[in-house]
């Protein structure tokens, strides 16, 4: 067996590129990463320098464009410097890292996605009490919650990985996560497999379980009001974070999915695992730039009082 404890250095398994596609794809990636990075940075700025932006709404989607920041910048410059440079390889401490970031921007937009549900829970079905609710203090410890929740089940994960011996160099992918690590590791991996799944599970049980809860009193309380203004913002507000959280979801269902089947080529395998990293970051910013009236008003400097 292939002894490699002194060694920091991988070997990854990169992408078959035809000639002359290598700098079009580059670009293109480029392309991607510069949009997705310009979109959330805006949103991010629009939120802190706007006054009118200082809601309780507001700086919990503050973590939304945060994470998908994180997400895609994680994983996609290292992936084309390696499609420009013509090398694949990384260094063990990076590749701990980069899957650390990756699985915690995975389980961010799951617990984020759950506190902007209940917020608006609380602001569209207790109107009249919301500012009561959503103080400065419950708003604070929300997002403390979120990332504490994210945080310690990732990082469990990871320390179980990082307590067996690795005996391979060879990683199986374009860019580092557990999985991949924990197939270059030696013994019994029985215990890593039962947390990993649990924790996953569990993480996707609480996201789901506090939105559905949420957007069910929500849909009860749209058909009981009377008044048509309510119910739309009420439906243009859920129907965004439903498409977030379809679109995480149904990337995550077809990478799952793209490794069940032995016909489905390794490359198709890696780009679908991109994927994750790569539509949130993208749809994220766009759709709640043009679904929020008082984010757009922002923006683009329109005066009329209207507010999501």
């Amino acid at each position: 067996m292939e002894n490699v404890s002194i060694s920091f250095e991988l070997s990854l398994d990169p992408f078959f590129i035809p000639a002359g596609a290598r700098y079009p794809i580059f670009f293109v990636g480029l392309g991607i990463y510069l949009f997705s990075a310009a979109c959330n940075m805006t949103l991010l700025g629009l939120i802190i320098a706007k006054r009118s932006l200082h809601k309780p709404m507001y700086f919990i989607l503050f973590s939304l464009p945060f994470n998908d920041l994180v997400g895609i910048t994680a994983m996609l410059p290292k992936v084309l410097s390696d499609i420009l440079t013509d090398t694949s390889s990384t260094y063990y401490p990076l590749c701990v890292l980069q899957g650390f970031l990756l699985h915690m921007y995975g389980g961010g937009i799951l617990f984020i996605l759950a506190a902007m549900a209940f917020d608006r829970y609380v602001a569209i079905c207790s109107p009249l009490r919301y500012n009561t609710l959503m103080t400065p203090k419950a708003v604070a410890a929300i997002i403390a919650l979120v990332w504490g929740l994210d945080f310690f089940f990732i990082f469990t994960i990871f320390i179980l990985q990082a307590r067996l011996p690795r005996c391979k160099s060879k990683l199986m992918n374009v860019f580092c996560d557990n999985p991949s690590l924990l197939k270059m590791t030696c013994g019994n991996t029985l215990i890593n497999n039962i947390v990993g799944l649990t924790n996953t599970a569990l993480m996707q049980i609480i996201s789901i379980s506090i939105q559905v809860v949420s957007y069910v009193k929500i849909l009860i309380a749209c058909l009981v009001t009377r008044q048509n203004e309510t119910r739309s913002k009420a439906i243009n507000t859920c129907v965004a974070q439903l498409v977030i959280f379809f679109s995480f979801e149904i990337t995550s269902t077809f990478t799952i999915l793209s490794h069940r089947f032995q016909h489905v080529s390794p490359d198709l395998q890696k780009i679908m695992g991109m994927l994750i990293f790569l539509v949130p970051p993208i749809l994220n910013p766009i759709v709640y730039g043009l679904n929020s009236h008082e984010i757009r008003r922002n923006l683009f400097g329109h005066h009329n009082k209207v507010s999501t």
